[in-house]
């Protein structure tokens, strides 16, 4: 067949699918068809709707050849140009010609067909100063956002402390300092969401406020202001109990949820993003103050425990008694009871067994992952980790990392919790043994010191690492803020610490407790600590004289199940219950306790 019956036939074909505009090659120009389709490679399923139509040559092959889909006649036998003219009446007579080349000279006045919901389509479009509005109005409101998921990346653009602040609640009310009373409609959301996903702790709310067993009670608290912690706070106050509260934490401070209780009454001092010194400052305006005298302590760390003892002595032996949830600040106890410093009764909610073996194990199980991946967007997968300790806080850790299909390496001093890890699958080894190829290093052991300088100076560029203990002891941050060393702040909670070869490690909240300073922390799980917090202070605060002496007590068995049977009805579960035989055989009481003191679950 000739080229020029290829050229004849090709003339009846319209041609679709084409590319347009910039997507064209600048040497394929491309003629509108009168119904505003583009002319463009030969396809020989779509008939054409105009005789008229004029063929459309890609010059980019050589002659004589083929391509696919594609048939390129010889220029040298093309038809002249003026064969190949023609006028096309959509374009005000504009005309287009084929040259000897194979080019497509067009006309240059051309008018593209507008439909009319086209135009209007294109009138929605912002201008430009309408798309900067419009990008400025959407990032305005992604920050506006004071979701306990936001709280950590404060949208407030006042940098006054807000020790230098003067505010009020809407009663008139200012015995407090916090961020910006304003916000307190954004936190009582937060406190309504963690509501109800604290069963057991509204359950008794409701079952104990008509009896008010705290009346007469003043407690002084010092834990993570959170939305957990409000719903804690708002029962104790409906148990009858007034509440002074400061934070356990810098970074972990919800702002709009300390807001909410400002609004509500409470006496909040915290913020997040507290200096050292507003850190103490907020202990005493929780402490010192004019006519009203603690008498009940709820602690979380053992810093309000020692800020009275010390500044406040008489204040201190006129305590009713003592609870405290961590692990540091349970060794402090030990500490004054063994040198007979304390005078007050102290109860030890850290060695429970539901903080032990849930919030302490299954809090951190998933808390571990949301922190880190809030923080560095890191993928776990095949990433080599060590994790300092192998108690309830590190097992959380370390099977949480393992799921996730990371290369888990634990460090121990306790050798039966060291069979523990090696019996779950995981290498024990020594931290310098592995130091210089992890990617991340994660310490929860309560301690001081664990990582130290010279583990740091060995790491490998870009290695994350992290505290899940509550102290800020566990990394030697300090030896860090030294002249050669540069701090980076990548982003909220993020520090880059640079090494003057270049190398960097990735330091999270600055060594603090990772996933209450950068992320949340389940609901659920704390409801069963604030659940066993509340119930050990009416303990305490009842309790006839004599029965508890001055030392550190465990919660007794018999509250541990009350807090566990409270969250049951939750999952919709059934215990089974005893029989009179068979309780006479194991020599139980049918309602409990059911383990001895000893028993380790």
């Amino acid at each position: 067949m000739s080229v020029q019956v290829v050229a004849a036939k090709m003339a009846e074909v319209e041609l679709k699918d084409v590319p347009t505009g910039k997507d064209l090659p600048a040497e394929s120009p491309v003629t509108p068809t009168a119904d505003g389709k583009n002319l463009g490679r030969n396809d020989p399923h779509e008939a054409g709707s105009s005789a008229a139509a004029s063929p459309t040559v890609e010059p980019s092959a050589k002659a004589g050849e083929s391509s696919l889909g594609l048939l390129t006649p010889n220029p040298a036998k093309m038809p002249q140009a003026s064969a190949m003219k023609r006028s096309d009446p959509q374009q005000n007579g504009g005309e287009a010609f084929v040259n000897r080349d194979g080019t497509v000279a067009e006309a240059p006045r051309m008018k593209k067909i507008q439909f009319a919901d086209q135009k209007q389509e294109f009138n929605k479009r912002p201008s430009k100063i309408g798309r900067r509005s419009l990008s400025r109005s959407i990032s305005q409101s992604s920050t506006d956002s004071y979701s306990s998921a936001a709280s950590y990346t404060d949208s407030s653009d006042d940098e006054t402390s807000p020790r230098d602040k003067q505010q009020k609640n809407s009663k008139g009310n200012g015995d407090f300092c916090i961020k910006n009373i304003k916000q307190a409609d954004f936190g009582r959301r937060e406190i309504e969401i963690a509501e109800q996903e604290m069963p057991a702790l509204m359950a008794l709310r409701k079952r104990a406020q008509g009896e008010k067993p705290l009346a007469g009670a003043k407690v002084v608290g010092c834990t993570h202001i959170t939305a957990q912690t409000a719903v804690l706070m708002e029962t104790l106050s409906a148990l009858g109990a007034q509440c002074r509260w400061a934070a356990c934490n810098i970074y972990s401070t919800q702002n709009e949820v300390a807001a909410a209780l400002a609004e509500r009454g409470f006496s909040v001092f915290a913020w997040k993003g507290e200096s050292e010194d507003d850190f103490w400052w907020c202990i005493d305006r929780c402490v010192n103050v004019e006519g009203w005298q603690p008498n009940m302590i709820l602690d979380d760390g053992g810093d309000l425990t020692h800020w009275i003892y010390k500044k406040y002595p008489n204040m201190f032996k006129k305590i009713k008694g003592i609870v405290e949830e961590s692990v540091t600040g349970v060794h402090r106890l030990y500490q004054l009871s063994k040198a007979g410093k304390l005078c007050v009764p102290a109860m030890n909610v850290n060695d429970s067994v539901t903080k032990q073996k849930f919030d302490n194990l299954y809090c951190c199980r998933e808390s571990i992952l949301d922190g880190l991946k809030r923080t560095t967007d890191v993928m776990f997968g095949g990433k080599q980790v060590v994790v300092c300790g192998y108690g309830e806080v590190g097992k959380g850790c370390c099977a949480a990392l393992k799921a996730m299909g990371s290369i888990v390496y634990v460090t121990e001093i306790d050798p039966i919790c060291a069979l523990q890890a090696c019996m779950d699958g995981f290498r024990l080894v020594k931290l310098n043994e592995v130091i210089r190829q992890v990617d991340i290093v994660i310490t929860c052991t309560g301690n001081k010191n664990v990582v130290m300088r010279e583990y740091l100076d060995r790491m490998k560029n870009g290695c994350i690492v992290c505290n899940m203990g509550h102290s800020n002891t566990e990394i030697d941050v300090a030896s860090l803020r030294t002249p050669e060393l540069t701090w980076e702040r990548v982003r909220s909670q993020v520090d880059h610490v640079i090494w003057p070869d270049g190398k960097r490690i990735v330091l999270l909240a600055e060594g603090r407790l990772l996933n209450l300073s950068c992320s949340t922390v389940p609901t659920f799980v704390l409801s069963i600590t604030a659940t066993t917090q509340a119930l050990a202070l009416i303990e305490l605060y009842n309790a006839p004289e004599g029965r508890y002496k001055q030392d550190v007590y465990l919660l007794p068995k018999k509250m541990d199940e009350y807090v566990a049977s409270l969250h049951l009805p939750t999952f919709d579960a059934h215990l089974t219950e005893l029989t009179d035989e068979q309780a006479k055989y194991l020599g139980l009481n049918k309602n409990g306790p059911f383990k001895p003191n000893y028993y380790r679950y």
